[in-house]
């Protein structure tokens, strides 16, 4: 037996014991910080490439919404079939199909840096060019408000969806009106959460948003008739002052 101050067998054994424990250790870590992220990048750009409002739309209307409106695979179609049980159940699944793997990354993992901004904009790349619809999907807006969700939760979400309802008051082109929220969603994290990570990410979805939106963007916006109008009889009145 040795005495326990007697290290010259326990030391060697000990030694690589904890050699051992110290490789493994960091291979958890390894697997966690550079392979688990990899994963999830082709994993949330699938989860947005999932076009429900074109199967909902034939599942339970036996229609095409990409025959319908502007011709996208994307929830206002889904509304315009006339079944808003469709169209609300669209809108939420494009939206949890981002929110879901970016807030997982996010919140439950810590995923940071470059691999959660390419976990952030995966599920719209997946949304816009979806392997399902032939490399064709649709413009991104609700999937690209599910990233926000998964990102700040609340914060920078409702900062876009005010956004964008205002610009759908005032513009008749929903393009502007998507700009419009970017704007939102950028003031509020210049003021509240000031994170380059968040910038990054809103940057190339504006980008995205921009390219999807493309044929709205390419001319001015264009106000509402009702406000046309209101202007054009507030000049009248100026001039006739």
């Amino acid at each position: 037996m040795t005495e326990p101050g007697d290290w010259s067998v326990e030391s060697p054994l000990r030694l690589l014991q904890r050699f051992l424990d110290l490789f493994f250790h960091r291979d958890e870590v390894a697997i966690k910080s550079i392979m688990l992220p990899f994963i999830f990048i082709p994993l949330a750009f699938l989860c947005g490439s999932l076009p429900f409002s074109v199967w909902l739309g034939k599942i339970f209307m036996g229609t095409d919404v990409r025959r319908l409106g502007d011709g996208n695979p994307g929830a206002a179609n889904a509304f315009r079939t006339g079944n808003k049980l469709v169209g609300l159940s669209a809108l939420l699944l494009d939206v949890s199909k981002a929110a879901a793997p970016v807030g997982l990354a996010y919140f439950n993992l810590g995923f940071r840096g470059l691999p959660m901004f390419l976990i952030a904009v995966a599920p719209i790349l997946g949304h816009v060019f979806s392997p399902f619809l032939g490399f064709r999907g649709g413009k991104a807006i609700s999937t690209a408000l599910g990233v926000w969700i998964g990102l700040t939760i609340w914060k920078a979400s409702l900062a876009g969806v005010i956004a964008v309802g205002i610009g759908m008051v005032l513009f008749t082109t929903p393009g502007w009106a998507v700009m419009l929220a970017m704007g939102g969603i950028l003031g509020m994290l210049l003021l509240w959460m000031p994170d380059p990570l968040l910038l990054a990410v809103l940057a190339s979805e504006t980008l995205i948003l921009a390219w999807t939106h493309r044929a709205d963007l390419s001319h001015l916006p264009r106000l509402r008739p009702w406000l046309a109008k209101a202007f054009s009889r507030r000049k009248d009145s100026a001039r006739h002052a």
